[in-house]
């Protein structure tokens, strides 16, 4: 979460960490968490593996005592102990609003939380 959405609202962090969990149930990619996260595709236009997922690309890591960092665990432990009420049944996709990727162009959002776009 901290990397994906530290600068969103609340309910923008939990709505990524649902996608995670909608992405381990649904059967089309790793079933697990970290499967899911870290999870490489073919980047034609870069010619290498990318992950879905931007904190994959870096270096850096925050530190755990940052106040970000701790808010982002908890919603990760929120939603991965089913502490949390989903609101987004079967999204397994989102993307920055100020942005529109190719594979959304055909595709009608389910959701706008924040600064994000979900998509089943």
């Amino acid at each position: 979460m901290y990397f994906e959405a530290r600068g969103e609202p609340l309910a923008g962090q939990y709505a990524v960490a649902e996608v995670t969990m909608n992405r381990v149930a649904s059967g089309r990619y790793a079933d697990t968490v970290c499967g899911v996260v870290h999870q490489k595709n073919w980047d034609p236009l870069r010619h290498r593996y990318v992950s879905a997922f931007s904190w994959n690309e870096l270096d850096e890591r925050p530190s755990p005592e940052d106040k970000t960092y701790q808010q982002a665990w908890q919603v990760a432990e929120a939603v991965y102990y089913k502490r949390y009420t989903p609101v987004l049944a079967g999204a397994l996709h989102y993307h920055a609003a100020y942005i529109k990727p190719s594979w959304a162009y055909d595709q009608k959002p389910i959701a706008q939380i924040g600064q994000h776009l979900f998509y089943k």
